[in-house]
């Protein structure tokens, strides 16, 4: 990315431009600016713009082929294609003949790296992959972001609402905007502000019924999932997310009998870290044992309900009495 910034300061551009990833808001506040940069985006005549899958290779290259309306760059960018998923035989041969005068540049949640395109794009141009950002850097940024709108928040303000937050930065710059207009003629963000006015993810309300399994408190894990119920949530998604939940103690179970630190387990995972130290304390909770057994369970209730031995409503709640006995 910082190479990609030099190129916009310094308005020396690449012939072409792969940017990809799952952290969204990162790659599409890097798009905007690389391509406002190459063509303002009032300069109709020179910035061309596709999206979606059906886009065809052979008009692509004809708009590339077009000289720019008084102006030195031409613009095309190309959003969602799935081409670097595989075929874009055309468009990737293309890639050794760009003019001079073009930038092409690629938007992409997925790719595959083993595609011709990919490998062409790699050697005439440049690659940006927008991964999602780590507990520490996600933190520094609300930081930044809370001082330049004057506010202040307390560390486990911080640790409450990255916990609510997940990963997602588009989301979290929303409910930054909600707590600095809720918080106006205050200078600190305190935990009260956070519960107040940032909603739990669904994850983390079901981390709360299993919390409250682990300490048998059967009642509370029960008054969850209505609170859940009356939310709308399906009770189907709410039992996967339970099962998932518990496979991930039990896998973190049997890496911390191996000696894995929290920092190790969460890439293997795929979580961040923060739920990784949170569910490595729940795993204390639990015996070895207990820990398989749940994980059989949810998997036998699943089961049950997508083979419509048993409602889905009826299976969450005999599921949690269960783990809770």
């Amino acid at each position: 990315m910082k190479k990609i910034e030099a190129d916009i300061k310094n308005e020396t551009f690449e012939r072409v431009y792969l940017l990809y990833g799952e952290e969204t808001y990162l790659r599409d506040s890097c798009r905007r600016r690389l391509t406002d940069a190459v063509a303002a985006s009032s300069d109709s005549m020179n910035r061309t713009i596709y999206s979606g899958r059906d886009i065809r290779e052979s008009e692509v290259i004809d708009q590339a082929e077009t000289l720019p309306f008084f102006a030195d760059r031409r613009l095309i960018l190309i959003r969602d294609s799935g081409f670097f998923k595989g075929g874009a035989e055309v468009l990737a041969a293309y890639m050794a003949e760009l003019p001079p005068y073009l930038t092409i540049v690629f938007s992409e949640n997925e790719v595959d790296k083993r595609s011709r395109l990919f490998k062409a794009v790699q050697k005439s141009g440049y690659i940006c992959e927008f991964k999602p950002q780590t507990e520490e850097t996600l933190s520094a940024w609300i930081v930044r972001y809370l001082d330049r709108e004057g506010r202040r928040i307390t560390r486990d303000a911080l640790a409450e609402f990255m916990a609510r937050m997940g990963s997602d930065m588009g989301r979290i710059e929303r409910e930054l905007n909600k707590l600095t207009a809720y918080t106006e003629g205050r200078g600190m963000i305190t935990v009260r502000d956070v519960e107040a006015l940032t909603p739990q993810e669904l994850e983390n309300r079901v981390f709360d019924m299993v919390s409250a399994v682990a300490e048998h408190k059967k009642e509370r894990a029960l008054a969850l999932y209505a609170d859940l119920l009356a939310l709308k949530e399906p009770p189907m998604r709410i039992m996967i997310l339970i099962g998932r939940q518990y496979r991930q103690l039990y896998l973190i179970s049997e890496m911390k009998r191996e000696g894995e630190a929290d920092t190790v387990i969460a890439p293997k995972l795929g979580i961040p870290p923060f739920a990784a130290r949170r569910l490595s304390g729940l795993s204390r909770s639990y015996r070895r044992e207990a820990l398989r057994r749940a994980v059989n369970l949810c998997a036998a209730f699943e089961e049950d309900t997508k083979n419509g031995r048993i409602t889905d409503r009826l299976a969450v709640e005999l599921l949690l009495n269960a783990l809770a006995g």
